[in-house]
């Protein structure tokens, strides 16, 4: 079973993006074999040739490192949860998602946003390590773990996998951690035209379709600054010098390959913060030039020791 990170669960690791505060909520971090499996394409060699990658995205031998979490702030009023992680306590074929038993929650708490106290949660895709805190079980039933909390997600993407022959374990994960917050008449699917969908002032869901056909990013703006939260379109560090580089998962390599030097190239040389969904710490950082491609120059996150309840 994977562990939670090291630090302590009232440690939250946060960013400034103007007036916002946006705050890292870590479930865990994935075990090595997880980057020979989602990026086949980032051999041991290729990662070991960028030495901008060691020691934080990958270490000495080119092993990738990676994480799941999930960022928290307010914006226009509204306190929002992006992606909710694996989950615990889901039966999962991923062993490394299977019936995880993490401090998340507690993390949550300590960044100040206790579940019942979200607003919104913003889900980039329908994925099971993105979906997976939308509930808990509670006497023997899955039921929604942020009761009070719109759950949006693009209409393109619901529709999707509406129509989709899935396998047993991606039934098994709508059944556990989307269909229950649906039921509860929770979940809104949103129309996201190429331009993007304004949600509140400060906050724009971006189309970023290839890794599913309704994939998500998400913009921050605040006072002039902008962050970016990735969702899975970038899954680690490595694609920016590689964007060939695709997940083993993607529905559509061509389109989310395209997709990333889209969005790369209109990131390049900018002052936007890009946080990556699963970039292991520091997480985030800025897209520069490099060599014929890109790499990323890391920000460091603060951390600030919140109280319970924030």
């Amino acid at each position: 079973m994977s562990t939670p990170p090291a630090a302590g669960p009232t440690a939250v690791p946060s960013w400034t993006v103007g007036d916002l505060l946006v705050h890292r909520v870590d479930e865990v971090l994935l075990p090595p074999a997880t980057g020979p499996w989602l990026l086949p394409g980032a051999t041991a060699d290729l990662v070991a040739g960028q030495g901008w990658l060691r020691p934080h995205f990958a270490d000495e031998a080119g092993v990738l490192r990676l994480a799941s979490h999930s960022f928290a702030f307010t914006v226009g009023g509204r306190r929002v949860l992006v992606d909710t992680g694996i989950g615990n306590g889901k039966e999962r074929a991923n062993p490394a998602w299977h019936d995880l038993d993490t401090d998340y929650l507690e993390r949550l708490a300590a960044a100040g946003f206790p579940p019942d106290s979200v607003d919104l949660v913003i889900l980039t895709h329908l994925h099971a390590d993105h979906v997976g805190w939308n509930t808990r079980k509670v006497g023997g039933e899955w039921v929604p773990t942020f009761p009070n909390a719109r759950h949006l997600t693009s209409r393109t993407e619901r529709e999707f996998w509406a129509g989709y022959d899935m396998d047993e374990p991606r039934r098994q994960m709508f059944r556990d951690s989307v269909v229950p917050v649906e039921r509860a008449g929770l979940l809104n699917l949103v129309d996201v035209p190429a331009e993007g969908a304004r949600i509140v002032p400060g906050l724009r869901l971006i189309p970023t379709p290839g890794h599913t056909p309704g994939h998500l990013a998400v913009e921050l703006t605040s006072r002039g600054r902008t962050a970016l939260i990735t969702g899975d379109c970038v899954h680690h560090p490595v694609q920016l010098a590689h964007p060939t580089i695709g997940a083993c998962v993607d529905i559509d390599p061509e389109r989310s390959e395209a997709t990333r030097r889209a969005l790369l190239g209109a990131l390049a040389d900018t002052d936007t913060l890009v946080l990556g969904t699963h970039f292991a710490p520091p997480t985030a950082g800025r897209v520069v030039t490099h060599e014929g491609a890109y790499r990323l120059a890391p920000v460091p996150a603060d951390s600030h020791r919140l109280p319970v309840g924030g």
